[in-house]
């Protein structure tokens, strides 16, 4: 049944997962994930598009690209705003236990994995949280891009991969910060994670020399060097850091 009485806390968490999983640009009442996410939260299509609506005036990045949202928002909408953009971990598994509550689930039911190979203590617990946190973070940076491969525009969602610019390894702190992610395809993305490429801060490509010695190789100046100094197809939303794109061509590409 909808609901007509004013949103809680909850359910705007909710709404925030949502806006972070759809391009802003693609939100609407007929959208299939605001139809999903609506009929679990029990609200009408339209109401949480609106909701979304609301998130959008609060997104700096949008305003800057001249994308605003709607005109009116609650003082809830700003305080889930304040208290979740920023900080990811506390969003994502959050978010998504909220979603699993609704359901009548567990957190564990929303991802696609088998955990019975650990079914003890913490272990268990860590690798779900792990899971979902990085489900989270896919559909973040996908859509932030528009489904679309930054480097080819490739928009085959089975071939692309939310990449990390920084690692897991190398900065726990921002790994699922969606400004330490870049939408590549599976090829580009394990190239841009060998150092075969990388992205400048000013959003340029650029290739390795390593691939000199491949001069002769067709598919070599196919799937690289043509993308030599050109500029990546920028997101929405959650625009790469130039710090960690800085790193990364400092630290992980091959000169």
């Amino acid at each position: 049944m909808l609901r007509n009485i004013k949103w809680t806390k909850e359910e705007t968490i909710i709404a925030f997962n949502v806006y972070c999983k759809i391009p802003f640009k693609s939100s609407s009442k007929s959208h299939p994930l605001v139809i999903k996410y609506a009929n679990i939260i029990g609200r009408s299509p339209s109401a949480l598009n609106m909701k979304i609506g609301n998130f959008g005036r609060l997104d700096p990045e949008l305003k800057k690209q001249g994308i605003v949202g709607l005109g009116n928002g609650s003082k809830l909408d700003e305080e889930v705003w304040n208290e979740f953009n920023g900080d990811w971990e506390k969003l994502a598994f959050r978010s998504e236990q909220l979603i699993a509550k609704f359901e009548h689930k567990k957190v564990e039911d929303l991802i696609d994995f088998d955990i019975q190979e650990f079914p003890f203590g913490m272990e268990k617990e860590a690798l779900i949280m792990q899971r979902v946190n990085q489900s989270f973070f896919r559909s973040t940076i996908l859509a932030s891009y528009n489904l679309k491969c930054c480097v080819t525009g490739l928009s085959i969602p089975d071939f692309l991969v939310a990449s990390h610019i920084k690692p897991w390894k190398n900065d726990k702190k921002n790994r699922l910060n969606p400004h330490n992610g870049l939408c590549l395809n599976s090829i580009h993305d394990k190239a841009f994670d060998k150092g075969f490429i990388t992205v400048t801060p000013e959003y340029k490509i650029k290739v390795s020399q390593h691939f000199n010695s491949f001069n002769n190789d067709d598919s070599i100046s196919d799937f690289f060097l043509k993308y030599e100094n050109k500029s990546i197809i920028l997101p929405d939303r959650f625009l790469p850091s130039k710090e960690f794109l800085d790193w990364h061509h400092t630290h992980v590409f091959k000169k």
